[in-house]
């Protein structure tokens, strides 16, 4: 009986007693976009269990929005993920448009759903720069952020933010576009579109990359399924869901939205279908740009001095860069409302580590944590 309790503690050496061993990664460490903390029991390099624990960023977010008015709540949901600003304004805008019956100008319908995929684009170069950096690759990430200056430079002429645009606002969009924009835009989409093959040569198929993704962090389609993960991670396993297809808003209804998805499942297919997207994005908004031409009118609705959201509840979703993103608000006829819930596309898709990390090496450990894209402010809200 000792014998076989002795034979089944044998970790890498051979007829020696060992015991798992409990490592703390974080709740700082350079390999997350944000403050995360990992709980991991370790025998020898192979991670036997993983505990994801949150709440370091943890800022209050939807109780501030009870306290704040219909414009105020929208500088707060910019900023529980930060790199996909103008898809948070958004999503809120859109709940508060659907709760009080505003019916939105054509234009600034066509300028939202531009700004939203430039955003998109944003989010995207973001990560797969700072992905192939994160196992070792410095050179991406200059290609990476040579691009994101460029559409930068446009979203802050537009806006005047280059990170937290505040572009949106109940019943359209802050102001109207200066005098050229959209030429300029298409200018800039076109310089990027004919640069990111560098990015894609470079690391793509570079042999290091592959040996490092290829097969690690499998998520199959059915625990995607389970955890509730949306956006490219789902989409890198096979679930062939996205809402600007199949749920359209904004002009997304009148527009051929390709959904780019792979079937493997593991780091390389989720960095392939981020890349993939990034040119679908680039069209998708080079065709508002081209309809923004086309259409006048105002871009925004004229408002009350103090908004009141008539008394009831509703449900506004978005295909954020990360995933869904939910929004489920609550009136009781006041200026403020009296809930407003937060669903997150980062924090279905970090739950997920909890099943990927068990059985890897520690090695794999950043390769597959950096590949579920997510940005820690968007879990603790």
């Amino acid at each position: 009986m000792a014998e076989a309790l002795r034979e089944l503690t044998v970790g890498t050496g051979a007829g020696i007693e060992t015991e798992d061993m409990i490592l703390n990664i974080g709740p700082q460490h350079p390999s997350t976009h944000g403050v995360l903390r990992l709980k991991l029991a370790l025998d020898g390099e192979r991670v036997v269990t993983a505990e994801p624990i949150i709440g370091y960023m943890h800022r209050g977010a939807e109780k501030l929005f009870e306290v704040r008015d219909y414009r105020q709540i929208i500088v707060l949901a910019n900023r529980h993920d930060w790199l996909s600003a103008f898809a948070n304004e958004l999503g809120v805008a859109l709940a508060v448009e659907r709760m009080m019956g505003i019916e939105v100008p054509e234009r600034a319908v066509w300028l939202r759903t531009a700004l939203a995929e430039l955003n998109r684009v944003l989010s995207h170069l973001m990560f797969l720069g700072s992905y192939p950096l994160e196992l070792g690759a410095i050179t991406p990430v200059f290609y990476a952020f040579r691009e994101r200056e460029a559409l930068q430079a446009i979203m802050e002429e537009v806006s005047g933010g280059r990170m937290h645009y505040m572009f949106n606002r109940v019943g359209g969009v802050k102001e109207e576009v200066p005098a050229g924009w959209t030429r300029r835009a298409r200018e800039v989409i076109g310089q990027v579109r004919g640069r990111l093959p560098d990015l894609d040569r470079i690391i793509r198929g570079n042999e290091i990359f592959l040996a490092r993704t290829v097969g690690v962090g499998v998520l199959s389609a059915e625990q995607a399924a389970a955890f509730g993960a949306s956006g490219p991670v789902a989409r890198a396993s096979g679930l062939d869901f996205d809402l600007r297809r199949d749920e359209p808003y904004l002009a997304y209804g009148q527009l051929d939205v390709p959904v780019v998805t792979r079937t493997a499942g593991d780091c390389h297919a989720r960095f392939e279908v981020l890349l993939d997207q990034v040119h679908v994005s680039l069209d998708l908004a080079e065709q508002c740009l081209t309809r923004l031409d086309q259409i006048g009118g105002p871009v925004n609705v004229r408002l009350p001095k103090v908004v009141k959201a008539p008394e009831g509840h509703t449900y506004a979703w978005t295909e954020n860069p990360l995933g869904v993103n939910g929004y489920y608000l609550v009136s009781r006829g006041e200026k403020t409302p009296w809930r407003m819930k937060l669903r997150t596309a980062s924090y279905a898709n970090v739950q997920a580590l909890s099943t990927l990390l068990p059985g890897t090496l520690v090695p794999d450990l950043v390769a597959i944590l950096g590949s579920m894209f997510f940005v820690v402010g968007d879990i603790d809200k």
